[in-house]
C-alpha cells in the first residue's frame, strides 16, 4: 500500500490523495460505484495457472478462472506466455487495482513453472522483484520471499488444480518475479518493514477495495508488530512523510520505530496500548491534525470531521488571548489560518496547549497505559508545541 504525504495544510495522506483525484472517481465514489480490483497475489496466481496450462498442454490460454478465499473465482487475462529454452513456461498478468490508488496498479507480475524431481513437492518462491524478508514481526520466515500466507495458499491450491495428474509423478516449482517491482516497492513502506529488493504479494480476500480504512489499518498493526519484534518499546506516530521527515531530525530511532499513522489516531494508540512491550508513543504532526486530536476526532480524515474555530477560540481564551484576536480565530477558514493569527499576535503558549489537549485526548484512549508524548511542527519543521514540556529527544 502507498502512504501519501502530509504536503499542505489538513490535506495529509490518503485524505489528500483523495481531494486530487479525477473528477470521473470522485462521481463514482458519491454514487458508490467505485471498480474493485485484484491484489498482487491473485494476479500472482492467475499467471501461475497459465502458465501450468502452458507447460501441460503447451498451448497458451487468454483467460483463467482463480479460486478465491471464501469460496469466490475471478476471471484475469493473461497477458502474454512464453516457453523458455530449457522447457520452463513463463506467463504474466497485469495487476489491475480497480479505482484504487496503489502502486502495484498495473504492475507485470509474471509466473515462471517447471517440473521438479521429487512427486507431489510444490517449491513456491520469489524472483526479481519480488521482496525478501529481513526483519522479524512480518509472520514470514527471514530470508523467505514476501509471499504472505494467504497468497501462497491461493499458488499451492492453483498448483493441485491445475497439475494434479502430474504431481503424482514429479513435483511443481513457481517463481514469483515482477519485473518493475524494485522501483515500484520505493513507494511502499516495504523498506520500512525490512522487505527489500521488490513488492510483497499480498492480499486476504483476493480483491482489491477502493479505498479500503481495512488496508491502512493493516499497514499499521504491521508495523508496530515489526517494531516490537526488533525489540524497540518506543514509537514515534505521524500524520504522514513529511511530518516523518521533520521527526527523524530530532529522534536517534531506528527506521522502524516510524510508524505513519495517517487518519487513524485513535486506531493507533489503541493499538500500541494492546502491546505490552511498547511503553512510549510519540505523536508528531501539523496544526490541522494535532487540533482535530485535541477536540477527541480519533478518525481526522479531513472529509469526516472538521476544525471547530470555537474550540480554537476556547484555547486562545486559556492563553489570555485579546478578545479581537478571540473573534478572529472564531471567524478564521482554517487551522493553519488561525495559526497565523497566533503567530501575528504572538500569543504565548498555545501550541503547548494543543499539544496538551491531544495528550489527554490519547491518553484516555489508551487507558493511561503507554508513556505519550505530543510534538507539532511548524511547516518547515520548527517545533512550536509540545507536551510533557519535560521530555528529552532519544
Amino acid at each position: 500500500m502507498v502512504l501519501a504525504n502530509d504536503n499542505d495544510h489538513d490535506l495529509e495522506n490518503l485524505a489528500e490523495k483523495e481531494q486530487k483525484l479525477p473528477l470521473e472517481i470522485e462521481e463514482k465514489r458519491r454514487k458508490g460505484a467505485l471498480r474493485t480490483g485484484y491484489t498482487t497475489g491473485t494476479t500472482a496466481t492467475a499467471a501461475t495457472k497459465g502458465a501450468l496450462y502452458a507447460l501441460i498442454s503447451g498451448k497458451p490460454a487468454d483467460y483463467v478462472t482463480v479460486s478465491l478465499p471464501k469460496g469466490r473465482t475471478a476471471s484475469l487475462k493473461i497477458a502474454w506466455t512464453r516457453r523458455e529454452f530449457d522447457g520452463r513456461v513463463t506467463c504474466a498478468a497485469i495487476k489491475d487495482g480497480g479505482d484504487d490508488p496503489d502502486a502495484t496498479h498495473g504492475a507485470e507480475i509474471c509466473s515462471t513453472v517447471s517440473f521438479g524431481e521429487r512427486p507431489n513437492e510444490i517449491n513456491i518462491d520469489g524472483g526479481k522483484g519480488v521482496g525478501r524478508v529481513t526483519k522479524p514481526g512480518l509472520g514470514l520466515e527471514i530470508g523467505s520471499a514476501a509471499i504472505n500466507p494467504i497468497p501462497m495458499k491461493m499458488l499451492e491450491q492453483a498448483v493441485r488444480e491445475v497439475a494434479k495428474d502430474q504431481l503424482k509423478s514429479q513435483g511443481i516449482k513457481v517463481i514469483i518475479s515482477v519485473p518493475n517491482g524494485e522501483e515500484i516497492a520505493k513507494k511502499t513502506d516495504n523498506p520500512r518493514l525490512g522487505i527489500l529488493g521488490g513488492i510483497s504479494i499480498l492480499g486476504t480476500t483476493g480483491i482489491v477495495l477502493p479505498y479500503s480504512t481495512a488496508s491502512f489499518a493493516a499497514s499499521i498493526r504491521q508495523g508496530l508488530d515489526v517494531a516490537t519484534a526488533m525489540g524497540a518499546d518506543t514509537v514515534l506516530l505521524t500524520t504522514g512523510g513529511r511530518s516523518e521527515d521533520f521527526a527523524k531530525s530530532l529522534y536517534n530511532l531506528p527506521d522502524h520505530c516510524f510508524i505513519q499513522m495517517g487518519d487513524f489516531a485513535g486506531y493507533s494508540i489503541r493499538q500500541c496500548a494492546n502491546r505490552t512491550m511498547l511503553k512510549r508513543a510519540i505523536i508528531a504532526g501539523f496544526i490541522g491534525k494535532l487540533t482535530k486530536m485535541a477536540m477527541g476526532i480519533k478518525q481526522t480524515h479531513v472529509a469526516g470531521s472538521h476544525v471547530d474555530m470555537e474550540f480554537m477560540a476556547g484555547l486562545a481564551v486559556e492563553c489570555r488571548a485579546p478578545p479581537n484576536v478571540i473573534e478572529e480565530i472564531r471567524s478564521a477558514n482554517t487551522a493553519r489560518h488561525v495559526s497565523e493569527l497566533i503567530k501575528q499576535n504572538k500569543i504565548m503558549n498555545y501550541y503547548d496547549h494543543v499539544c496538551k489537549r491531544v495528550y489527554e485526548q490519547m491518553n484516555e484512549h489508551a487507558k493511561t497505559q503507554l508513556r505519550i508524548e505530543v510534538i507539532l511542527f511548524e511547516f518547515d519543521g520548527t517545533v512550536i508545541g509540545r507536551y510533557p514540556k519535560d521530555t528529552n529527544n532519544i
